[in-house]
């Protein structure tokens, strides 16, 4: 995803990490998100982090500063915490004319305009699915790099905030 906004927004082309997974429940423990974003740095020696997680019922307004001030004390490169409003597939419910055909999305789907408000986005995504259950670790990749970026933008104003977030951290990235 973070590759197709880079291309979409005519950014300079960087090496994006593959993804470091880490599951929600141990992000939002103490020390956990510190000991991931460095055991990543070590790993990758990437010079920016972007987390991304599920909001699921927290406030991101309040828990995204939090866990970017934890970013921030645990290392010195630019870092970024986007918190996807309920779930990340929220953002394909918000593309979903892009995505017909892809994964077996339905012809007809047709995207949601208040995406981000839908509880069960997975599930969600399976109903608008022919013959085929949402698996994120298999479908998120291939829905990605199809879907329609600025109608998810339009749709998702936490999709949004990640584009600029990934805009900052490039310049942030280039300023150093």
């Amino acid at each position: 995803m973070v590759r197709r906004i880079i291309e979409d927004m005519g950014l300079p082309a960087v090496d994006v990490a593959r993804p470091w997974r880490v599951p929600r429940y141990k992000v939002v423990r103490p020390n956990e998100l510190e000991r991931a974003v460095q055991q990543c740095l070590r790993r990758t020696g990437a010079g920016a982090v972007l987390v991304i997680l599920d909001a699921d019922d927290d406030c991101p307004a309040t828990l995204g500063p939090q866990l970017l001030s934890r970013c921030s004390d645990a290392t010195e490169v630019p870092t970024a915490v986007v918190l996807a409003m309920r779930e990340l597939e929220c953002w394909f419910l918000g593309a979903k004319e892009s995505l017909r055909g892809t994964r077996g999305i339905r012809g007809d789907a047709v995207s949601l305009a208040d995406a981000e408000q839908v509880r069960g986005a997975k599930e969600r995504l399976t109903e608008n699915m022919s013959g085929h259950t949402y698996i994120a670790m298999d479908d998120q990749p291939a829905l990605a790099a199809r879907m329609d970026i600025e109608q998810a933008r339009r749709n998702c104003p936490s999709f949004g905030k990640l584009m600029r977030d990934v805009c900052a951290l490039l310049s942030g990235m280039a300023s150093t």
